[in-house]
């Protein structure tokens, strides 16, 4: 019985895929285009285990099709690997790009062992991810819808200068707004119903995050992350949504590096010159820590709120982020005395904060404290 493994590379696209697989018999390579249907693929997939009746090892970018592809293959009884785009090599003197050439090149990668493979979510697992990302995508179109009510009010000369924008008090400055002509009036109901809109949607999916967060198999990871300064229940769930297991970062440098927050460099012989950040790997985890680190830039105090999500956690918990705590503000206010901008110390508290976080979660995977 053949036991050979075959290999196949697909670059994907909405309606069809380019499909590359070497015959591990006679080296021959062979291409197709195959649509994006079931049907359709677990014909290729047949066809393919006819011709080399060994194992099928799939892969393709990660992209458009998502991991939904990947499932599907599994079923039919290949091995598929998702690979991450950023990580695939490409030549710098290569002008010309096409679809059958991009899966011959995934094709020679993948038989060389040469793509990394990216972390595939459950279904579950994505659904919650999903959620996450809605409630960040709804914020963001808040946040437009705002924008474009204020700059109608300032167009025509209606400026709030009593406080801050979006407040109670501000809310009832709008309602009492009147309008010579009909027409404004109509425009600004409009805008005025789209930013209410907005703000219901995110109320929603906030109480969405609220019992998602509440629930299993976060409720013991959130409870311990809010135990850090400048991060409550959003910011732990998005967290924890982007990242899922902590186990498969084997250090808080590999964490660190899948963040993007470690630094460039580009060095040859004797020279050595660092740059900036890689920002490679997850930009919304990145992103959501460095508005978490800008906290770290003050004294390390427990407030009221604080001193309320710790309640009845862990002690070992709460010391680390004590620890964390004192130990990213002297490291914030020694950068910034050696005369680095602001927004570059906060950088690498953030690169510390990972670790924390790293060494937190994954003393909560293991189920005891840190010694």
């Amino acid at each position: 019985m053949k036991t050979s493994i075959t290999h196949v590379a697909m670059d994907t696209h909405k309606k069809q895929h380019q499909v590359a697989w070497v015959n591990p018999e006679t080296g021959e390579i062979q291409e197709f285009s195959v649509a994006n249907t079931a049907r359709e693929i677990e014909r290729m997939v047949k066809k393919i285990h006819k011709q080399a009746p060994g194992e099928i090892h799939v892969c393709y970018e990660a992209g458009v099709c998502g991991f939904v592809l990947q499932r599907q293959l599994q079923k039919l009884g290949c091995v598929a690997q998702v690979i991450a785009p950023s990580l695939v090599l490409r030549k710098p003197g290569e002008r010309v790009k096409t679809d059958r050439r991009d899966a011959k090149k995934l094709l020679s990668q993948f038989v060389a062992g040469q793509l990394t493979e990216v972390f595939a979510p459950t279904v579950a697992q994505e659904a919650d991810r999903e959620l996450t990302r809605c409630r960040d995508s709804a914020q963001i179109d808040l946040k437009r819808a705002r924008q474009r009510l204020n700059s109608f009010l300032i167009r025509h000369g209606y400026i709030y200068s009593d406080g801050d924008l979006w407040t109670g008090k501000h809310q009832q400055w709008l309602k009492a707004l009147s309008f010579d002509q009909p027409r404004l009036r109509t425009v600004f109901e409009e805008y005025y119903g789209e930013m209410e809109h907005g703000l219901q949607r995110v109320q929603s999916l906030d109480r969405q995050l609220q019992q998602l967060a509440q629930s299993e198999p976060y409720r013991a990871a959130v409870a311990a992350l809010r135990c850090f300064r400048g991060i409550d229940t959003l910011t732990a769930i998005t967290v924890l949504t982007e990242l899922f297991d902590f186990g498969r970062f084997d250090s808080p440098r590999a964490l660190m590096a899948y963040l993007g927050v470690t630094p460039s460099e580009d060095s040859s012989g004797e020279r050595r010159r660092p740059g900036a950040i890689t920002k490679t790997g997850n930009r919304r985890v990145r992103r959501i820590l460095t508005e978490t680190a800008w906290h770290y830039r003050h004294p390390h105090r427990v407030s009221k709120a604080l001193k309320t999500r710790r309640q009845d956690q862990p002690a070992w918990a709460v010391d680390l982020a004590d620890r964390a705590g004192q130990r990213l503000y002297r490291r914030y206010r020694h950068l910034v005395e050696r005369g680095k901008a602001p927004p570059l110390a906060v950088t690498a508290v953030v690169r510390e904060l990972a670790g924390f976080l790293w060494a937190l979660l994954r003393q909560l995977q293991t189920a005891q404290p840190p010694a």
